[in-house]
This record gives structure tokens, C-alpha cells and sequence, in this order.
């Protein structure tokens, strides 16, 4: 691939990649890893201690065991250990460095890549330096780097780092020893780091009048770099998180990766440095115009695939920076045929028109959003290109960088690059994909369509490993289907209409007025010139401005102010038509009998679409306080409600209350219905859940199994998850079968999750891989049930959430809070993408992905467009208190809501 060097595909252990982003590596040692307790102990583990802003890693000589990684932040303790010596006399010096820590990481066991493995608890870790006398210094420098790893303001830490840093760059110059020859007189030295995709590595900048050098402060990978200046072919200027600090330098007319990217500490030394390579070069400007290599591509001396890698090399996108990958069309929109008509228009993508705008049902949405949006306003709520989509497609190829950009986490199963044929229907209709495709797509590495590597990337809904990417029907393997990709690109539709697509992501059509008729208006941010970040005084802001640039992705330079000419094409022959089958050929489809899923699916899409036609049917006061929960038999027959009376009550809409049942003199939380409505679970705040049974009228069993109140619940392929304010959530395993058949259950504990709060709520995902949890503080954390560890975290409500859920197809949860805000995130990146403001507080909801109906604090009902934000129907007053629960059926044709005014109402659509 364009950044994978064949230097890199040989197994190195340690790499740039373990630091996690803008972390800085600045020095090893030779030393030695003393396990002090367990079988092995006494045992010396030699190795190299590497010492790191935010880090402390120790990588083994030996490869089978794994490389320990120490987040300072973690570290309860950092001292020097005394040498013991039976001479009372003689001083002691300090020989060992002792590490206390809450968590290490262990990377690479075995050597394989994989994600990183966590060993949580109070650990004690000793190293011993082979120079002892280098002790002291180390113990020092990691106790000012946890000071600034423990700093309250992120802004305050980088600050602290940066400062460290620069010091340790002032205090060292350019080892001139490292010239190729004695006779090279320097022009000028400064200050750089050295770019690579998601890393960046300090050192010492030099030029001289024959050669470019770069020294990294750390000596890492090479202790120097060194360019000829006779062998450059071309240089450009970079923008590197928006700002003119890059320079990136080719000594090949055509790869796309660069000799070196260097990013500068300030412009003038940038500047400095390109005009005195660029006298290296002949007619350098007149060659890297994007005018002259327009007018090469018309009259067609340069291919489409060509003309596309230098209009990205011209705008600022390398392959070194995955927020600026060099970005391409998708030009084929025909992935179901078992052939590919290339001489057929329909087999291609309109290239006039963003992904976003392809749409028109999509696009409609997103346009009612945009038209009622305050300034400054756009239409897509992500990119077209991020670091994230660039190893979405490169995971095969790149896997530790994939595991650097999420934490050491793959992502999961089902969100993985599975089929070219998905991820482009999930572009069309996807609410938050708007993704092109990458250069890898019309090259000629099809390795990365392969696990050539036998990564585990986890199994997916049907069970079926993740494996080699799923091709379309017409392409008979990966070489078959790049060589049609490239086919595809350089055919004659594609020429033809290139400069339509070219406007939008590079030309006139990309900012102003011709943007937002074109449908082309991303998030300010992603736009050169958008923010100044130089401007911004509080550090926090400028950290976080910096880091959602960096991974939103960001919009190329603009090239061209004016309309694109079209490519002169008359001598080009379409030489991409592939056979195709003949409309006589075809024998018609036969109609198929519309299935129960598709009439399931259309009742729902009516309930939703008539939310605003709700009437109440019948009203039960029937507990004595709030209503808590509600769960209903499959037939729809019986009604089960809790309450903080603490009763379990039994209704029906026609024949009324029927049971009453009581377990404890404390409030339920929540309850449930186990499959054929045998057996109702419910929560209790005196710690326990009791399980009901219809058929024999009473208690059937009791699972005390937390340490305080258990808040919420949910179940599935028994499996019983269970949230409480102790702040865990555990998972039991629960066979439905067992319990109805008046068995003794023993509850088996499968698994539980730590949080730093009480946890108030859970939901499951609808194909129960993944689970979200909401706390009293306001952190909703998601879990991919098959690791221990979260899979994102953020703290999106500034109170307690009140309830989270999924959308039907698993890509956002919604979650409301004490705070008055609906607040919508991403599940595949953890970001929070959407923040509604409500009036009054929301206390629970039901969504479809899209509309949402919620009650709220004072008793309303309110029916919600998320894309719009606004209320669109609300009914007053259905309670007389706060609507503390709401149930809905599979189809969304029946509703009932609980409130704090003891009343269960149930409702239906009045068409």
C-alpha cells in the first residue's frame, strides 16, 4: 500500500504506532524487566525501556513475550529503589526503577497483531538500566512527565509536554558528523518533526548545498535521514492540521509516497527550506500547476488515475497524513450484476453530484436539517474522507494502525470493510456516510482486499469470520476487480463527466454559493481558512479544535475557481466494455409473495410516519405511586406495570386490574417479559431481581447479585443483563426454559463492567452484540460484549441519563438526560453528532433511527425529527406529572406510557 513500505512489512516489534496520537517518543535504554513475584520469580526480562510523553514501554528481546505498555496517567507511583550494600560506609545508589501502576497494557504476545490485551489492579513493575548510573536521570524525567500526565486541563498537559520537548530540542543540535562528505556547507538548521501516517517524531532539521537531513531526537528508526538534493523531482507545501507548517519532498516522478514529510514548528523556516530546495529544481513551477497538468489530461498525455494523484498532491493530500489521504471517486454504481456493462451509463455513478446528494429520499432529510440549522450552517455531519474511512478500507494492510487511531481495539465485526457492494449501499442510504473511495481502488496492491496476514478481526452477525473482502459477482477475483476498477476510471463515461466530480472536491463548486446549490456544504472545520488556530487563547478549546480536525478529515486545497473544461475525448475507445448480457437474455423477474418481515416493516414505517395521529384509548390508575416500567404479553392481552409502590401489577384493557403482586417493601425499577410470556422479571432497589411466574401466580425465583439498587435490565438468548447504581453492569445467564419449568436456576455471572457511577440504564443492540450504558454522571459507554473493555466512552449529558438506546440498524444510540438534551452518537467512533435542546427535561422515549417520540417532565408526549431538531407534534399534558416509562410494539401500532401521576395510558394511531 502507499504508506506501507516493504521496511515495514517486515515484522518490527516496537513501532511509533504503540504511542497513542501525539504522544512523542523521546529516548531508550538498555534494561532489564524484574518479575518480582509468581513462578518466574527473580527472573531478568532483558530488553529496551522506552521512554514516552504519555508512556513508558518495555520491549522484551524476546519476541513471544509481549511489550509492556505503562499509560503515566495510570501510575500511582514513580521511584528510584536503593542498592542494598553490607558496607555501612559507602553510599548507596540507586539501581532499579519501581513503576506502580493501575493498568498496563500487553501488546503483541507472541508477536502477533492483535488487540491489545489489559491487566487492571494494583501492579508493581521494576526495571533495572544496564546503566545504572542513568537512574536518577530517568526517574526524573518520567516524574515530570506523569506530572503532566495527571494535569486536571488537557490543554495544561500538552502544554507541559510541548515545553518538555522543546527543551530537550534546545539542549541538542544537528550532529554534523552525519554529512556525506567534509566539504557540505550547511545552509541553514532548525527545529521539525518528521510526519508519518498518525505519528509524528521530533528532531533536528539540516541543509546543506548537496543534501536534506533529518535527526530524530530519539535516533528512531534511523539515527539519521538523508536526501539528495540532485534527486528531487518534486517538493510541495503542506498544510498540516490546517495550518502552513508541512513540506513534503518526492524523489520519484510518479509514487505516491513521499521521501520525507516534515512539519515545522513556524512558517518561515518552512518557507526558508522549500525556495532553497525548489532552486534545485527545473521549471518547477510551471510543471506542479494544476493549470498545465489540466491541460496534459485534456488532450489526454496523462490518464484520469494520473491526473486525480497530482490534482491531490496539488491540493495538499498525502499519503503520510490520513486526515488529508489523497482522495478519489467511486465511479461504478453497479455491484449486483453478474457482468459489467461498461458501455451502459447506468453502470456508473453521477459524478456531478456528491455522495450525499445521490441520494434524493436522503438528501431531502438532510436539506430540512440544513434549511432550520443556525449559522454557520452545513449538510453533512461527516466527511467524505477521515483517517477513519482510510483504514476502514486499509485494515488488512494496516492493522496497527487501525489499533493506534481506536485505542488498540479493531472495530467491530459488522462495521468492518466486509463487501464493496455493502459499504457502497451504506454510502447511498447510510444517514452519516458520505464516504469516496482511496487511490489503493484503481492501483494494482489488491493485497488489500486480502487478510494475507490471518488477522482476527473478530466474527459477525451470522457468525461467519471476517476474512477477505466480498467482491461483486462481476469481478472473479481481487486482481480481476482493480483491473476493472481501473478499466472503469479511464472509460469513456468517466472522461467525459471526471471534471462534473472534480468540481465539487476541487474546484468552483467546493465553497460558497455554487456549494450550497450543488449540495456540497461540509462542517466549517473540514475548509482551508475556516479557523484560525493560532487565534484561539484557552488551550482546551485549541486541543480540541486541533484533534476534530485532525479526525474529521478535511477538505482539499481549492484548485480551480472557475468551471473545469471537459477532457477531449473523441479519440479515446472504450476499452473497459465487458460482455454483458442482452435485454433478451433476460428472463423477467417473477413477483415473490410479499413476506411477514415486509409487512412488518411497512406497518412500522406508517406507525412512525403518523406519530402525530396518537389518541389516547384507555387510562389505569392502578399503583399508588410512579410508574416504573411496563412489559406486555406477546398477544397483547395482559399488562404487566412496576412501580416505586413497590407492586407488580397484572391488567388487561378490557377486563382491568387482575394481580397484584408484592415482593419487597421497596420500589421496583423496571421488569420485563421473558419469551412465551411465562415468566415476568423485575428490578428491585433493595438489590435483587425476582423473577414472576403467570402460570403458578407467584415468586419463582430470586437472583440477589448486586450491591445496590438494581436500576434497569435487559434480556437476551438467555442472557440477563443487569445495571445498578453500584456502577456495574452484569451479565447472567439466564435459561428462560429452566425457570418456566419451575426448575432451581443457578444464576451463573458471565461477565461484568466497571464504571466510575451508577449506572441508571442499558440497551442492547437489535442483533445483541453490542451494549450501551448511561451513568448518574452523565458517561454513556458502549461495549462490544465480546472484550472487557469499552469500546467508546463520552460524557454527553451533564446529568444523569435517563435512558439509551439503539436505532434499528445499530449505527447511533440516542440518550436523554437530567440536562434537558437528546443527544444522538456515533457508534463506529464514539463522537457525539447530534445535541437536541429540549424545553423541559425528556425522561424516556422510543426511536426509529430518525423521529423520535419522547415524555417529558412536565407530561407531554413530543414527536421529534432528529434531522431537523425540532418538535413536530407534541400532546399536552398526557400525564398530569413526568412520563417516567414508555413501551411500544414491533409494529409501533400500540404505545404505553407510566407517570409520576400513577397512570398507565394506553394509545393507538387514529388514521
Amino acid at each position: 500500500m502507499a504508506f506501507i513500505t516493504k521496511k515495514d512489512r517486515v515484522k518490527e516489534r516496537f513501532s511509533l504506532l504503540l504511542l497513542d496520537l501525539e504522544e512523542h517518543y523521546f529516548e531508550q535504554h538498555t534494561a532489564y524487566n524484574l518479575t518480582s513475584s509468581g513462578p518466574e520469580a527473580n527472573r531478568r526480562s532483558s530488553g529496551s525501556l522506552k521512554i514516552c510523553s504519555k508512556s513508558v514501554i518495555f520491549e522484551p528481546d524476546d519476541a513471544k513475550e509481549p511489550i509492556l505498555k505503562i499509560p503515566l496517567k495510570d501510575c500511582k507511583g514513580i521511584a528510584a529503589l536503593e542498592e542494598s550494600f553490607r558496607n555501612p560506609f559507602i553510599e548507596s545508589k540507586p539501581a532499579c526503577i519501581l513503576i506502580e501502576t493501575k493498568q498496563i497494557y500487553l501488546i503483541k504476545e507472541e508477536n502477533a497483531v492483535a488487540p491489545y490485551k489489559y491487566e487492571r489492579g494494583e501492579k508493581k513493575v521494576t526495571f533495572q538500566l544496564e546503566a545504572s548510573g542513568k537512574t536518577e536521570d530517568v526517574v526524573q524525567m518520567l516524574l515530570q512527565l506523569h506530572r503532566a500526565s495527571c494535569l486536571d486541563k488537557l490543554g495544561d498537559q500538552t502544554a507541559m509536554i510541548a515545553a518538555i520537548l522543546q527543551s530537550r530540542l534546545a539542549r541538542t543540535c544537528f550532529d554534523k558528523n552525519s554529512f556525506q562528505d567534509v566539504t557540505e556547507r550547511p545552509h541553514m538548521e532548525c527545529e521539525a518533526e518528521m510526519v508519518s501516517p498518525l505519528v509524528t517524531n521530533a528532531g533536528h532539521v539540516c541543509i546543506t548545498d548537496h543534501n536534506l537531513y533529518f535527526q530524530p531526537l530519539n535516533g528512531y528508526p534511523d539515527s539519521v535521514v538523508q536526501i539528495g538534493l540532485h534527486s528531487v523531482r518534486r517538493i510541495y507545501k503542506r498544510r498540516h492540521g490546517l495550518r502552513p507548517l508541512g513540506l513534503e519532498v518526492f524523489c520519484t516522478e510518479n509514487d505516491l509516497r513521499s521521501d520525507i514529510y516534515l512539519k515545522f514548528y513556524g512558517t518561515k523556516e518552512r518557507d526558508e527550506l522549500y525556495y532553497y530546495i525548489a532552486t534545485f529544481l527545473e521549471n518547477h513551477i510551471a510543471e506542479h500547476t494544476a493549470e498545465s497538468y489540466m491541460l496534459q489530461w485534456q488532450r489526454g498525455h496523462i490518464s484520469n488515475y494520473q491526473y486525480l494523484l497530482h490534482l491531490n498532491n496539488l491540493a495538499d493530500r498525502s499519503v503520510n497524513d490520513l486526515s488529508q489521504y489523497p482522495v478519489f471517486p467511486w465511479v461504478i454504481s453497479d455491484y449486483s450484476s453478474a457482468q459489467l456493462d461498461m458501455l451502459n451509463p447506468a453502470s456508473f455513478r453521477d459524478l456531478s453530484k456528491p455522495i450525499g446528494a445521490l441520494n434524493t429520499e436522503r438528501l431531502e432529510r438532510l436539506l430540512e436539517r440544513y434549511r432550520d440549522m443556525p449559522e454557520p450552517r452545513f449538510m453533512y455531519g461527516s466527511h467524505y474522507s477521515s483517517p477513519g474511512y482510510v483504514l476502514f478500507y486499509l485494515v488488512r494492510v494496516a492493522p496497527e494502525h487501525m489499533l493506534c487511531l481506536q485505542n488498540g481495539r479493531f472495530d467491530h465485526a459488522d462495521r468492518m470493510f466486509n463487501s464493496v457492494g455493502e459499504t457502497w449501499k451504506n454510502c447511498l442510504e447510510g444517514g452519516t456516510d458520505f464516504k469516496e473511495l482511496i487511490p489503493e481502488f484503481y492501483g494494482s496492491d489488491s493485497s488489500f482486499l486480502k487478510n494475507l496476514l490471518g488477522l482476527n478481526l473478530g466474527r459477525r452477525q451470522g457468525g461467519g469470520r471476517v476474512e477477505n473482502v466480498e467482491l461483486p459477482l462481476w469481478a472473479s477475483d481481487p486482481d480481476d476487480f482493480l483491473q476493472k476498477m481501473r478499466l472503469a476510471l479511464e472509460s469513456q463515461y468517466v472522461s467525459e463527466h471526471l471534471h462534473e466530480w472534480i468540481d465539487l472536491v476541487f474546484g468552483y463548486k467546493q465553497k460558497g454559493s455554487e456549494a450550497v446549490a450543488s449540495h456540497n456544504v461540509f462542517h466549517p472545520l473540514t475548509y482551508e481558512g475556516g479557523v484560525d488556530c493560532d487565534s484561539i487563547e484557552d488551550p482546551d478549546q485549541k486541543i480540541a479544535m486541533l484533534t476534530q480536525i485532525l479526525e474529521f478529515g478535511q477538505t482539499p486545497r481549492q484548485l480551480f475557481v472557475t468551471p473545469h473544461p471537459q477532457r477531449i475525448t473523441p479519440r479515446f475507445n472504450n476499452l473497459s466494455a465487458t460482455p454483458s448480457l442482452s435485454s433478451s437474455e433476460l428472463s423477467p423477474a417473477s413477483p415473490s409473495m410479499e413476506s411477514f418481515e415486509d409487512l412488518t416493516e411497512e406497518s412500522k414505517k406508517m406507525a412512525w410516519s403518523n406519530m402525530n395521529k396518537l389518541v389516547s384509548q384507555s387510562c389505569h390508575k392502578i399503583h399508588k405511586e410512579a410508574v416504573t416500567g411496563i412489559a406486555v404479553t406477546l398477544n397483547g392481552e395482559s399488562i404487566f406495570s412496576t412501580s416505586q409502590d413497590s407492586t407488580l401489577k397484572m391488567f388487561s384493557k378490557d377486563n382491568g386490574l387482575q394481580r397484584s403482586v408484592s415482593f419487597s417493601n421497596m420500589a421496583l425499577s423496571s421488569c420485563l417479559m421473558l419469551p412465551d410470556d411465562e415468566i415476568v422479571v423485575c428490578s428491585s432497589w433493595d438489590n435483587n431481581v425476582y423473577f414472576y411466574s403467570i402460570a403458578y401466580g407467584r415468586r419463582q425465583d430470586t437472583l440477589m447479585g448486586h450491591d445496590d439498587a438494581v436500576s434497569h435490565m435487559c434480556w437476551r438468548d438467555d442472557k440477563l443483563y443487569t445495571a445498578s447504581w453500584d456502577s456495574t453492569v452484569k451479565i447472567w445467564k439466564c435459561v428462560a426454559a429452566d425457570i418456566s419449568s419451575n426448575k432451581r436456576t443457578r444464576f451463573e455471572l458471565l461477565a461484568e463492567y466497571e464504571h466510575e457511577a451508577g449506572v441508571n440504564t442499558l440497551d442492547l443492540s437489535p442483533a445483541g452484540t453490542l451494549l450501551a450504558t448511561g451513568t448518574k454522571e452523565g458517561t454513556l459507554t458502549v461495549w462490544d460484549l465480546a472484550s472487557p473493555v469499552p469500546l467508546n466512552q463520552l460524557t454527553c449529558h451533564s446529568g444523569k441519563i435517563h435512558q439509551v438506546a439503539f436505532s434499528p440498524d445499530s449505527r447511533h444510540i440516542l440518550s436523554v438526560g437530567e440536562d434537558s438534551c437528546l443527544a444522538v452518537t456515533d457508534v463506529q467512533t464514539g463522537m457525539l453528532i447530534a445535541t437536541v435542546h429540549a424545553e423541559l427535561e425528556q425522561r424516556c422515549f422510543c426511536w426509529d433511527g430518525n423521529t423520535v417520540l419522547s415524555g417529558g417532565m412536565s407530561g407531554d408526549l413530543s414527536v421529534w425529527n432528529l434531522l431537523s431538531s425540532k418538535v413536530t407534534h407534541k400532546i399536552p399534558a398526557a400525564h398530569s406529572g413526568a412520563v417516567t416509562c414508555m413501551w411500544m410494539n414491533e409494529q409501533g401500532s400500540t404505545i404505553i406510557t407510566g407517570g409520576v401521576d400513577k397512570q398507565i395510558i394506553l394509545w393507538k394511531h387514529q388514521y
